[in-house]
């Protein structure tokens, strides 16, 4: 049956899928190029960290201490210039500090640094808000699609006796939800941080939350409130008894930074937390060996279950995630669109009840208004121009008091509700002309002042059926509960893995689009809220985790990933508006799938590794693995065994495309594609392994991503899955240096930027007049003689890709090396290559800039110089040439006055 469907899957899908490419054509020009074009969004950080070599969870406290105090010591002999903000002892070996790049480059040579690493700036995670609540998803929902339900009402599991600490903008102290529950936290900023751009932490012991995410995390995993029920049922999270540690670290609005999010990470482990949820992230930031990522991993070393949203952008293309998610065991939760939805309701005078979206741009309902309900002459519901002004609009008067139902087609919703207005009408119902609800904009001018609500195909031919009989309608408020019609698909903005060292991430999924929790009361009077997002996905998981602690309280924090990644089942793709049952999405999108609480709570066999990362084709031919099942249960378990692939990621970076070529299996030398499978055994309190062989896909193209599962179906217990993940081609082929598009036009990067010629030169480029710096503070604008930019060269580089490693040098007018400036580890790539598309969360470049100082603290001489720019490759091997990426700068002169 497995593969019946599977085919018949692949089948429709074939029939829907199209292919599309783009091109961009670099050139290389001699006019000069405007520099204020890429003012506005040059990425600059004074801010590191400094990790120093040694672990902290395996050195004591007094080796850490001494390892720091030397820092210090050689820092200071060097004539080193920085402001220590923070040190770490507990996750993390090293400090937050303050300094230019040219000092930073300095501290990165020094004996006993194990690297440094931008602190970046961390908003409030993205969510989607319903200002209007006219969207009204149930937790109960939710809750029935991990299992949730049934571990609280069947096997008891409420998560009483088990602490979880939230990472967040806090937890709202007054809502009843938490009452009595939160038995540790700390405020890290205070409320004014971020305000203004200004970022002083004003520190207290009161985690109370303003900001309102936080709040809302935390009623997912556990908040409980028996004064907020509906059908006879209180709000309640996943696990509605556990305790709480708050970590605020977001201010009243605005972001975070790396440094504070580690200082909360080291106190919730302190604070003896034993399951932490980080609802946050720094996106494109995908190495395991970034300071927050490594420090996560620590903290299951620790014993402490760490759950963390894989981020929210998946409309930026493949290996977007970043941040804690990416640590090696670390759960990297992705986000699955809710099952069911509530909507706002009226009532027909038959007594039916009929949801509705209110139309942006139009009031709302008034509660109690009762409305006869027509339509134009002649319409049916095959009518394609209903309401609309070529058709001859309604008769003057001919609404009056009165609701029209109006057929979608051929012009817009404005007009539609601009004549219905015209001719009377009391209100709008707009139903739709295909399949499921739409969400109408009337706004214009003049204005809509009358109600306008949309309905669904369905549900508007029923009433246009029941208008010739006679039939009114009332708001009077009830909710409608209706499927989804993205119900169980991937959310379309959950990141995309793999990571930077092609690691499967991420590793789960759970409910993320569209969820009814807490929210503070001071914000929203009635204390709850509907978001969407990773952030809302996480939290069911950290639920999850804290009722299976429950029932097994000696799970080691690392095993917890096995058991939830184990026994999830798939999520389909949703292409366009139809999801392809049968026909996993991306692996590298949703993991395991949605994860499945009863299931993990009852299964008796464990798989390892929880997944397979396959690395590149260009290395091998075929990857070969070991899975291991380990029966821990009096009974014998039998499986049959199947490949099951998913969609193949092609396109792409930033625009990925999914494409029908799959990798193909054998298990133990049996084919695993065959709709008979492959049979195992695993006898009581014993272990089997797996010989599992996977093949890339043939035919897929260079540089795709493809993955699936290694699905073992059982009739009698869970079915088990693992998933893997790899990369065709040759991994080291990516170009990290890339074209950055300027003005709509694709121009040659890395460039050597001149702020005060106002210009830079892009790679390649013949300049006609000699590039000179002064290293002199000047005002750029006349206007504002106090604003001063130093006249220093810097290099402006696009990171298509993440990169190992960064190196920038100083060479003569001979092309020798002078001296090592900066190296950088474990880079990022940036969300866009065309400037026009940045914004606060989303860059198009890096730069890296020279004060024109030697790395020993003295300053260069005068004369001729040029900057070179290397980039080993993610993976890449250093005595490899082709796994370095090189840039050269033009000739420049440094001119000190004399």
């Amino acid at each position: 049956m497995k593969n019946t469907l599977k085919t018949a899957s692949l089948l429709s899908l074939a029939l829907l899928l199209g292919a599309c490419g783009t091109s961009n054509t670099p050139t290389t020009t001699t006019a000069q190029h405007d520099g204020s074009l890429l003012k506005t969004a040059q990425v600059v950080t004074d801010r590191w960290f400094v990790e120093l070599e040694g672990d902290p969870t395996s050195l004591s406290s007094q080796s850490v201490g001494s390892q720091q105090a030397t820092f210090r010591a050689q820092a200071a002999k060097q004539g080193i210039k920085y402001q220590e903000i923070s040190a770490y002892q507990t996750l993390f070996n090293g400090f937050a500090v303050q300094a230019s790049s040219s000092e930073m480059g300095r501290i990165s040579q020094m004996p006993g640094v194990l690297g440094i690493y931008p602190i970046h700036r961390v908003d409030a995670p993205e969510t989607t808000v319903d200002l209007n609540a006219t969207v009204t998803p149930e937790m109960f929902y939710a809750k029935g699609m991990t299992g949730a339900d049934i571990a609280q009402n069947e096997l008891g599991l409420t998560g009483k006796g088990v602490k979880v600490g939230v990472i967040d903008s806090g937890i709202d102290v007054d809502h009843p939800a938490f009452k009595g529950r939160i038995v540790a936290g700390y405020d890290f900023v205070g409320d004014d941080y971020g305000k203004e751009s200004k970022y002083v932490p004003v520190p207290d012991e009161n985690p109370d939350d303003c900001g309102g995410h936080g709040t809302h995390v935390a009623g997912i995993i556990g908040g409980y409130d028996p004064g907020n029920s509906r059908d006879g049922r209180p709000f309640a999270g996943v696990a509605p008894e556990v305790s709480f540690g708050a970590y605020r670290i977001f201010g009243c609005g605005g972001s975070s930074y790396d440094d504070v999010i580690l200082a909360a990470m080291e106190r919730s482990v302190k604070d003896g937390m034993q399951v932490v949820n980080m609802s946050l992230g720094s996106a494109f930031d995908n190495w395991k060996e970034t300071p927050l990522a490594k420090a996560a991993d620590r903290m299951v070393k620790k014993g402490v279950v760490m759950v963390a949203s894989a981020g929210n952008s998946g409309a930026s293309g493949t290996y977007s995630m970043g941040g804690p998610t990416m640590g090696d065991q670390v759960i990297s939760v992705a986000s699955v669109d809710n099952a069911k939805i509530d909507l706002e309701g009226f009532t027909l005078s038959n007594g039916t009840k009929v949801g509705y979206y209110t139309a942006t741009g139009a009031p709302a309902p008034t509660l109690g208004t009762n409305l006869p309900i027509t339509k134009k002459p002649g319409s049916t519901t095959t009518t394609t121009n209903d309401g609309c002004t070529a058709s001859g609009g309604f008769a003057a008067g001919s609404l009056t008091g009165k609701a029209v139902l109006i057929r979608r087609g051929t012009c817009s919703f404005y007009e539609k509700a601009k004549n219905a207005q015209d001719a009377g009408a009391s209100a709008v119902i707009l139903y739709n002309n295909a399949a499921g609800y739409i969400s109408p904009t009337v706004a214009g001018t003049p204005a809509i002042t009358i109600p306008v609500v949309s309905i669904s195909d369905t549900d508007g031919a029923k009433i246009d059926g029941l208008i010739a009989a006679g039939v009114s309608m009332t708001f009077d408020g009830s909710k409608v509960s209706v499927n989804n019609p993205t119900a169980n698909a991937s959310s379309s903005f959950s990141s995309i893995g793999m990571s930077a060292e092609l690691e499967f991430k991420p590793d789960l999924g759970a409910p993320g689009g569209n969820i009814y929790s807490t929210y503070p009361l001071s914000a929203d009077p009635a204390g709850y809220e509907v978001l969407s997002g990773t952030s809302m996905a996480s939290p069911h998981v950290a639920g999850a985790a804290a009722l299976l602690l429950q029932a097994y309280p000696n799970t080691a924090a690392k095993d917890m990933r096995t058991m939830l990644m184990n026994t999830a089942s798939l999520r389909w793709y949703l292409n366009g508006s139809t999801l392809v049952t049968g026909l996993p999405d991306y692996a590298q999108r949703q993991g395991a799938g949605m994860i499945n609480i009863v299931n993990a709570y009852t299964n008796s066999v464990r798989a390892t590794p929880a997944k397979l990362s396959l690395g590149e084709s260009a290395t091998f031919a075929t990857r070969s693995k070991v899975v291991v099942l380990k029966n821990t249960g009096a009974r014998r378990e039998v499986y049959t065994a199947y490949n099951y692939p998913a969609l193949t990621i092609g396109g792409t970076t930033l625009a990925p495309t999914p494409v029908q070529k799959y990798a193909t299996m054998t298990i133990n030398g049996q084919s695993a594609d065959t709709a008979s499978g492959v049979q195992i055994i695993v006898p009581p309190f014993s272990e089997v392994e797996l010989n599992v062989v996977v093949t890339p896909p043939a035919g897929a193209a260079d540089k795709a991503q493809y993955g699936g599962y290694v699905d073992l179906e059982s009739t009698t217990s869970p079915n088990i899955v693992v998933p893997y993940g790899g990369f065709v081609g040759d991994y080291q082929s990516i170009q990290v240096l890339g074209n950055l598009i300027v003005g709509g036009k694709s121009q040659d990067f890395p460039a050597l930027g001149d702020d005060v010629a106002d210009t830079y030169y892009t790679e390649g480029q013949t300049v006609a007049n000699p590039i000179d710096y002064t290293f002199k503070q000047v005002a750029l604008d006349s206007t504002k003689p106090n604003e001063l930019t130093l006249d220093a060269p810097y290099v402006i580089a696009q990171i298509s890709h993440q990169a190992r490693k960064l190196t920038m040098e100083l060479l003569d007018g001979n092309g020798a090396v002078v001296d090592t400036l900066l190296k950088q580890e474990y880079l990022g790539r940036n969300c866009t290559n065309d400037v026009s598309k940045t914004s606060s969360t989303c860059d198009a470049y890096n730069t890296y800039s020279w004060d024109g100082k030697l790395s020993n603290g003295s300053a260069a001489a005068n004369g001729t110089y040029q900057l070179r720019v290397k980039v080993l490759k993610a993976l890449g091997d250093e005595s490899v040439a082709s796994d370095t990426e090189t840039y050269t700068s033009q000739q420049f002169t440094v001119a000190r006055p004399q």
